[in-house]
């Protein structure tokens, strides 16, 4: 399934309707290999693995001089109120390939980079790496949401989610409450 380009636009007022100062984790998901996805209902979330069971640290990067994981991609934060949209259902949010799924305004304007989120008892910090759509994102979802989340307002919104890291580590549930700090 695939959302054209003026359905994302008319959902777009939900999506910036979501809570800026309190949300919820709406579901966490592990990848545990290339192209795998697992759906927890809790997840320990640790400073040097990022989410204990999701291949991050093995995976590397393009973005570090020795091809060495990224510290400050670590966790991948995407909205529920963009999969929704543009999923078209629950069980399609973990193709996106994120990791936390919340329900919660990622806009710049509200989590601007290095800004620190408590996601139930754990506390992330968002950094200012770019999180974009790409090949992957659009096959899964279509030209039409990768070109709406790449755009100069989609980047502004967040609307393909933003980069992390753990600061403070711990137990998260899905049905977390998720909180901007400062």
């Amino acid at each position: 399934m695939h959302v054209d380009r003026s359905e994302l636009e008319r959902g777009l007022e939900h999506i910036r309707r979501a809570p800026a100062k309190a949300g919820t984790l709406e579901m966490i998901v592990v990848r545990p290999a290339v192209g795998e996805r697992v759906v927890l209902s809790e997840a320990i979330l640790d400073p040097g693995h990022g989410v204990v069971g999701d291949s991050w640290k093995d995976r590397g990067s393009a973005r570090t001089d020795d091809g060495r994981s990224h510290l400050d991609m670590q966790l991948n934060v995407m909205s529920a109120r963009v999969m929704d949209l543009i999923a078209g259902g629950r069980d399609r949010w973990p193709l996106a390939g994120d990791q936390l799924y919340v329900d919660f305004d990622l806009a710049e304007t509200n989590l601007p980079p290095w800004t620190n989120v408590a996601v139930g008892d754990t506390v992330i910090e968002v950094t200012d790496q770019p999180h974009r759509g790409c090949g992957k994102f659009s096959s899964r979802f279509g030209l039409d949401a990768l070109r709406w989340v790449n755009s100069e307002e989609g980047r502004a919104l967040h609307l393909r989610g933003l980069n992390a890291r753990v600061v403070e580590g711990g137990v998260i549930h899905a049905g977390d409450p998720v909180r901007r700090l400062g």
